[in-house]
């Protein structure tokens, strides 16, 4: 398996599942945090996907699976925080590819205060 892909696709399922969390979140704050998020996630991806791309001259093999949402947005911000955590040491560990690593962990740390917010 392309641990590369695989890491874009699993940044590209927390879109997707973020943003099915977001139409069935009922408190508006929380469904505005998740709306921005996904949004941001998804522009984050992009730039380390064809940061990647660019860098190295490679297209990436993506695996043919998906993941369900967690129950609520705050256990999927966990669980993406977790993998994100967990698999960055498959990335190309230069600095400007870890530096774009860096922003998609400070979109989950911030949305992750956010609603948490009471």
């Amino acid at each position: 398996m392309d641990p590369i892909g695989e890491f874009l696709l699993t940044l590209l399922h927390g879109v997707t599942n973020t943003h099915i969390l977001h139409w069935l979140e009922t408190d508006y704050g929380k469904h505005k945090t998740l709306g921005k998020f996904y949004e941001k996630l998804q522009d984050a991806t992009d730039e380390l996907a064809e940061a990647i791309m660019g860098c190295y001259d490679i297209k990436p093999q993506f695996p043919q699976t998906y993941y369900h949402p967690a129950e609520n947005g705050e256990h999927e911000l966990m669980a993406l925080k977790d993998y994100v955590e967990k698999n960055r040491v498959n990335l190309p560990q230069d600095s400007a590819i870890q530096t774009l690593v860096d922003n998609v962990m400070t979109q989950i740390d911030r949305a992750l205060f956010l609603i948490r917010l009471k």
